[in-house]
């Protein structure tokens, strides 16, 4: 379901709403999800044009109000992509930087859970059903896809890589990425495990450009995927 921008009359309080059920969301999970919506609620507070629905800052300014290095940066805006909060609207390039926005939809869809420890009002305001009609700040959930996302608390490269390959084409994921199990790292490669011959060399040989893409996005360390049966 495309969900709509928070503007208009009471966008603000929308606003609002979408940064309580992200901090909510954050406190009641383990340091590590807590720290990577800390620093998107700041980022978004600080730097989201809301109007234009857009995110447009470069690593150096994100890292100077993170308090981290750039590296830190690109693989928690990696991690963010790979559970689905933010996406890539266009690439950066020389001269330019990446423009990102945001899943509200998917957001509110993975904080739902936490929504009736803030209270009553705030599930009435926040669910879909209770919107009135022709409301333009209304902000309904995403029709959730059928294959599930992949555990990212493990935090390797492979893993943040799954993401990002599910959030882009979750059926696709699902038929040959799901099933690959990350074997070792040797420098600058990486090396999977497919469940099968054909499997993996069906992988290496239409979709390796995309692998390797997937991880380098991730780890610019990476310099090679292979897929091993």
């Amino acid at each position: 379901m495309q969900v709509k921008k928070p503007v208009g009359q009471m966008a603000s309080a929308r606003k609002y709403d979408l940064l309580t059920a992200m901090g909510a969301f954050a406190l009641s999970r383990g340091k590590g999800e807590q720290r990577m919506t800390l620093r998107l609620m700041t980022l978004v507070t600080a730097r989201y044009n809301w109007a234009r629905d857009e995110l447009a800052v470069g690593q150096r300014e994100i890292a100077r109000l993170w308090s981290v290095d750039e590296r830190t940066v690109k693989r928690e805006m990696a991690r963010l992509r790979a559970c689905g909060w933010l996406r890539v609207t266009r690439q950066g390039a020389r001269g330019r930087v990446t423009q990102y926005s945001l899943d509200i939809g998917r957001i509110l869809e993975d904080t739902q859970e936490q929504w009736a420890a803030i209270g009553p009002d705030f599930v009435h305001r926040l669910s879909p059903q209770e919107a009135a009609p022709g409301n333009v700040v209304a902000m309904p959930l995403r029709k959730g896809a059928a294959v599930p996302a992949p555990d990212l608390s493990g935090g390797t490269e492979w893993a943040l890589a799954k993401g990002l390959l599910h959030a882009e084409d979750p059926a696709n994921y699902q038929t040959w990425f799901a099933g690959l199990v990350r074997l070792r790292r040797d420098g600058a490669r990486l090396v999977l495990a497919a469940p099968s011959r054909f499997h993996a060399s069906y992988v290496q040989t239409h979709l390796a450009a995309r692998l390797l893409g997937a991880c380098r996005s991730v780890d610019s360390g990476v310099a090679e995927v292979v897929v091993t049966a």
